[in-house]
């Protein structure tokens, strides 16, 4: 058998990749690396963060157990840096499971990610 070596790439499914790639690049200081009119990626080392289209697209709930997975991202500030989400078009759900662990935000299609203090 053989092992995988591990992974390139999480790709997240979504309406429009240019706009979210830009979303996170923002959010990450990563840069786009590729982009066309089905795909983005971000991001030059080891691991990209990427986004494709999919005719469609209707970004998951929150809460939901229809959805698959999320990112979590480590923060030096949680408060700043939701701040500066927000201000950069994510949003806050009033569902927030983590008490002062984390904080769930969503992105601008709706994909729920966590930040906490690292």
């Amino acid at each position: 058998m053989t092992s995988l070596a591990g992974p390139t790439a999480i790709i997240i499914d979504c309406a429009d990749p240019r706009a979210l790639a830009e979303f996170y690049g923002k959010a990450t200081s990563w840069r786009i690396t590729y982009s066309d009119d089905e795909t983005a990626y971000l991001g030059d080392g080891p691991i990209q963060l990427a986004f494709q289209r999919i005719e469609d697209y209707r970004g998951p709930g929150w809460p939901d157990a229809a959805k698959h997975a999320h990112l979590d991202f480590r923060v030096a500030d949680v408060e700043a840096a939701t701040k500066e989400l927000l201000a950069l078009g994510a949003t806050r759900p009033g569902f927030q499971p983590g008490g002062d662990g984390w904080t769930v935000l969503a992105d601008p299609e709706g994909h729920p990610f966590c930040i906490s203090a690292g």
